[in-house]
């Protein structure tokens, strides 16, 4: 069965968009989600002001731990050297080599004649191949050149050391039997497509991007470029479905999570949404299936499991048990634990790195003549830690309590609670935001209480922390 790989290209699209925007942090939320649901790679944009894109790029791809961080580079060494510095933090990273290889696009964007543009394209492959072995040329629209000359610089590419070529239909004029007809005469031409990658990307301009996308698969095709924000190109929540759905008759299997895609959709979509509001709730997120879920203190782990699944999530035994933990310790407060304060508990609970700290207990002493007082007891280790601070309220004196253990000052960038739910027993959400080394570490935690929440979000940020400083 071939693997097929979906190659998420929203922020390289939202970078030249006018109608989709991204802020630093965005991109960073982006980032955590793709990898985490199993994208083959995921694509920004290069670098165009050094110091600016190179930060970006380098905080990217700290966070990329599953996926190929995919980058393209200019045809100059200098801007190959900058983006593979940046980049090269990432467990995996591809270099890509773009270039317009039609007539038109040829003369008035790429500025170079035909022969030149093999060579120069082939120059800067050779380059980024001796910097790593994954190294894709991207043809942009290919579909309106000349079969024979595409087929010359795909030799070029792939003599200096291309292992992905993708194609690029950039009109998005083609019906799908066209697309298909046009991949298998180019694997013809171009033999050397059989011992590589073959990628496609297809326009949605006549609304049939997933279609093509389909019958470019099924033509050859292993690598499928998609947005996770619609964006008139293919939709990778598509994509990957008709993939999961359709793998015996393609012959094919497509490495998405897509028990996990209708959350993840949803959270991207939030974050791509101009007129999202940043106290938006939990609640838009919850599935409908479990809407009308009611769980107890007395459900065992395979009851709550089962409507964890029914949310979109497919957790490791580990997370599953840290899950049930943290249900189990919500559910002792409250009578009934609804769908919307589970759909918390996976956030906060599961999908995290192992924990360097671990809250043991926290006492808390505050009056309105005394200053607030904050004991917390911290494990590292299999050791205890102490720390005993005062501060302007019980959080303050509890997040001094717990820099006093760690030994080290991180700045705030943000903090806020929400409720999860409402009622005397509301469920409250705590999302903390460090900055350590020009980064930013999102943590958060829940609870009854609206102090024990904001602490265990210190310190689901700290372990983010701690690890990235470990590995």
């Amino acid at each position: 069965m071939k693997d097929i790989r979906v190659s998420d290209i929203t922020m390289k699209e939202a970078a030249t968009s006018k109608t989709l925007s991204l802020s630093f942090k965005e991109k960073l939320e982006i980032v955590k989600i793709l990898d985490r649901i199993g994208v083959g790679s995921i694509e920004v944009e290069g670098i165009e002001s050094s110091k600016v894109d190179a930060l970006r790029i380098k905080s990217i791809a700290s966070l990329v731990k599953n996926s190929t961080l995919a980058v393209p580079v200019k045809m100059d060494e200098q801007n190959i050297e900058a983006v593979w510095n940046a980049a090269k933090g990432a467990k995996s990273v591809r270099l890509q080599v773009e270039a317009a290889v039609s007539p038109s696009c040829m003369e008035y964007i790429q500025r170079k004649k035909a022969d030149n543009l093999v060579a120069d394209a082939a120059a800067a492959v050779a380059k980024c191949a001796q910097l790593t072995d994954d190294v894709e040329f991207v043809a942009v629209d290919a579909t309106r050149t000349d079969v024979a000359y595409l087929a010359k610089i795909i030799e070029a590419v792939v003599n200096a050391g291309a292992k992905t070529v993708t194609v690029c239909d950039a009109a998005g004029s083609m019906l799908p039997e066209e697309f298909a007809e046009f991949i298998s005469n180019l694997t013809q031409a171009a033999p050397q497509l059989n011992e590589i990658t073959l990628g496609i990307s297809c326009c949605n301009n006549l609304n049939m991007a997933d279609a093509c996308a389909v019958a470019g698969v099924m033509a050859g095709a292993s690598l499928v470029k998609a947005t996770s924000y619609p964006m008139d190109v293919v939709a990778l929540d598509n994509i990957s479905r008709i993939l999961a759905a359709k793998a015996d008759a393609l012959d094919a299997q497509c490495h998405v999570r897509v028990t996990e895609l209708k959350r993840a959709m949803n959270q991207i979509a939030r974050l791509c949404c101009e007129d999202r509001s940043k106290a938006l709730k939990f609640t838009d997120s919850v599935s409908e299936a479990v809407e009308g879920l009611v769980l107890t203190a007395g459900d065992d782990q395979e009851t709550v499991m089962q409507y964890v699944e029914r949310l979109g999530y497919s957790l490791s035994d580990e997370d599953a048990a840290s899950v049930f933990e943290a249900f189990k310790k919500i559910a002792a407060n409250k009578e009934n634990v609804g769908a919307t304060e589970l759909d918390a508990i996976v956030a906060s609970a599961a999908l995290q790195v192992p924990p360097t700290y671990v809250l043991e207990g926290y006492v808390i002493n505050t009056s309105m003549s005394f200053k607030a007082t904050s004991h917390i007891s911290l494990r590292k280790n299999g050791e205890i830690h102490e720390a005993v601070s005062l501060g302007d309220g019980p959080i303050d004196s509890s997040f001094k309590s717990i820099e006093s253990v760690v030994g080290k000052h991180y700045e705030l960038d943000d903090f806020h609670i929400q409720a999860v739910t409402e009622g005397r027993e509301a469920v409250g959400e705590s999302i903390v935001k460090l900055i350590a080394d020009g980064k930013v570490y999102s943590g958060r935690g829940i609870s009854t209480d609206i102090v024990e929440s904001s602490i265990r979000a210190y310190i689901n940020a700290l372990n983010k922390i701690a690890y990235e400083e470990q590995n």
